[in-house]
């Protein structure tokens, strides 16, 4: 089957709960596609009220008294999305068509080596019969941008009623994969936070996303993972059960933004090198599983493997990096997530927020243990939500109302699941700490106090950005703004517009005003560094040899994923070529200079 041809070489992530919930109305008729996150369903009845005003749709609300009301609120939002896009998009072919201003504006986001732009240009310098033939034209070759959906596997908290533990199907993730299932949309679901069985299972609920009859899918299913041994376990997996994962979204495990799952010492270059070299083989080994999962089922047998795309995303900044990724690596696409946090026209965040995020440097970026989930979290120093939690451990106050509980997850009190970041944990976990005061040293107990009170509430704070920038009343405990820009974040000091980015992607212009910024896969090269070193200078429990090991492997993989870098860079074109072999060179005595503990020997 033939890879349907995107407009764009480029995506946009998904960011948050809040950071991208309405990016599709923004830029899908720009044929850019985006990644809503489907965790928080209050905050999308907020936004389906909000749009249905404002593009004068009529509104139903759908209460918590529904019985499914979770499922409901998700489909129907997705829903006007999709009616959204399609009008806008609509709209927009019939502009192009009738101003020689918007065509060219538009022509000017395009990439170069694009063949509608192309295709365009050859219209426009015919020049006969223009409107009518650039409108047919448009009418064949444009497409709007995908509405894609994200559920982190790990967000599938249990649900009770008066203490009645409701079916799993009511589960958080379930109820978000069936919200998304019966809506009207033909896109895919970003599955993301590594494998989740049960709910890997549901999918076999809903035919969307099986092959129809011409062997096409609906709905379809796209896995974000940090290395090839996961991805081919996961999709194995599914097609056992004649499920198809037709996009293997590949991450840098630490530079990126929000939740960073490290890989062990596994850089992203290798990893791409090995994706592509076995691509053909991956495809090939699970179609052959699919197509037993399907014939077990007594489901339609697509005639030849479905369409598999590659993309990557993590740290891509400029032009060079974008198209070396895709050249170098054959990926379909590249995600690019922060920087768009300060384009409006794609984003939804607070001016404050934004404005934080364009005076970040590199100290500010930091890896934190904010997350409830237990997993490191890229975040930026001085956000809203540290102030107002700040204050309440200033008050002996700390912990969250927690008013949404979607990462209630810790079952250490009981089966209906606490939040780390709650004060009803914090106060037992804090009373507890105190009656072992006197145990501890003074520098030990402040930095478990630290450990305890750090968590912050992301359920809230991940979605009042969009609040705030859409003048939507905010109830409850104040929590401010917790956003989790990657790294990468440093480089870009501005707003700018759309068109502008788009342009600096593809290499017509340049958003960036720093001169040092560092390439890619240095930057993640010197966090896995920082990372191991901080492993080895934190470890608070008895050492084992079972960890040593591990320390020993992630380091050796680390001088492998050099070595890879050092060859690579000495025979890519590339004018940045001598500056990182340089700091290839500096990492590397970094990573010979980092001691791994022993065992002492009794």
């Amino acid at each position: 089957m033939t890879l349907a041809k995107s407009l764009h070489s480029f995506h946009i992530p998904v960011m948050g709960l809040a950071y991208t919930i309405d990016s599709p109305i923004r830029v899908a008729q720009f044929g850019i596609s985006s990644v809503i996150s489907i965790i928080d369903d209050d905050l999308m009845e907020k936004m389906n009220a909000f749009y249905s005003k404002k593009f004068d749709i009529p509104y139903q609300e759908i209460s918590q008294k529904a019985q499914d009301y979770r499922a409901e609120r998700i489909t129907s939002y997705l829903n006007l999305v999709d009616s959204i896009v399609k009008d806008k998009f609509s709209k927009f072919k019939t502009e192009l068509s009738e101003s020689k201003l918007a065509l060219d504006n538009f022509m000017a986001t395009l990439p170069n080596k694009s063949t509608i732009k192309e295709g365009l240009s050859n219209l426009i310098d015919e020049g006969s019969a223009l409107k009518e033939n650039i409108k047919n034209y448009l009418e064949t070759h444009l497409l709007a941008g995908d509405i894609d959906v994200n559920i982190m596997t790990k967000v599938d908290k249990d649900n009770f009623i008066k203490g009645e533990q409701l079916p799993v199907e009511f589960n958080d993730a379930h109820a978000s994969l069936r919200g998304f299932a019966k809506s009207n949309l033909n896109s895919s679901v970003v599955l993301s936070a590594g494998m989740n069985p049960r709910l890997y299972s549901y999918f076999e609920n809903f035919t969307d996303f099986f092959p129809d009859e011409e062997g096409k899918l609906k709905k379809k299913i796209i896995l974000k993972v940090s290395d090839y041994r996961s991805a081919i376990i996961q999709g194995k997996f599914l097609a056992k059960k004649g499920l198809w994962v037709s996009e293997y979204r590949i991450e840098s495990g630490l530079n990126c933004g929000g939740h960073a799952f490290a890989t062990e010492g596994f850089l992203l270059g290798p990893i791409l090198e090995e994706f592509k070299n076995k691509r053909a083989e991956l495809i090939q080994d699970t179609h052959d599983v699919y197509v037993k999962g399907l014939i077990a089922k007594g489901l339609v047998v697509p005639k030849q493997a479905l369409d598999l795309k590659l993309t990557v995303q993590g740290g891509v900044g400029t032009a060079d990096e974008h198209e070396f990724l895709l050249e170098n690596y054959q990926v379909d696409s590249v995600g690019w997530g922060s920087p768009f946090l300060l384009v409006p026209e794609a984003t939804s965040v607070d001016k404050e927020t934004r404005d934080l995020l364009a005076n970040a440097q590199e100290k500010d970026l930091y890896l934190s243990g904010i997350s409830p989930l237990g997993v490191p979290f890229n975040t930026i120093k001085g956000t809203t939500n540290e102030f107002f939690k700040q204050k309440r451990i200033d008050e002996n106050k700390a912990g969250s109302s927690c008013p949404k509980k979607y990462l209630a997850l810790s079952k250490e009190f009981g089966p209906e699941g606490i939040c780390t970041a709650s004060k009803k944990y914090q106060d037992v976990k804090l009373k507890e700490l105190e009656a072992k005061k006197c145990e501890v040293s003074s520098s030990m107990y402040e930095n478990a106090k630290a450990k305890i009170t750090e968590k912050a509430c992301l359920c809230v704070g991940l979605a009042n950005a969009s609040y705030l920038e859409n003048d939507i009343k905010i109830k409850g405990q104040a929590q401010g703004v917790v956003i989790c820009p990657g790294p990468n974040m440093a480089y870009f000091d501005k707003e700018v517009s759309l068109s502008k980015m788009m342009q600096h992607i593809y290499g017509n212009a340049s958003v960036l005003s720093q001169k040092n910024r560092p390439n890619m896969f240095v930057k993640e090269l010197k966090m896995y560094v920082d990372y191991l070193k901080n492993e080895i200078n934190t470890i608070s429990e008895e050492l084992t040899t079972k960890q040593i090991k591990k320390w020993k492997a992630f380091k050796s993989n680390l001088f492998e994923g050099i070595n890879y870098y050092e060859n690579l860079f000495l025979t890519s074109i590339s004018s940045d070529n001598t500056k990182i072999q340089k700091d290839l060179q500096l990492y590397k005595e970094e990573l010979i200079a980092v001691t791994i503990p022993e065992l002492e020997m009794v």
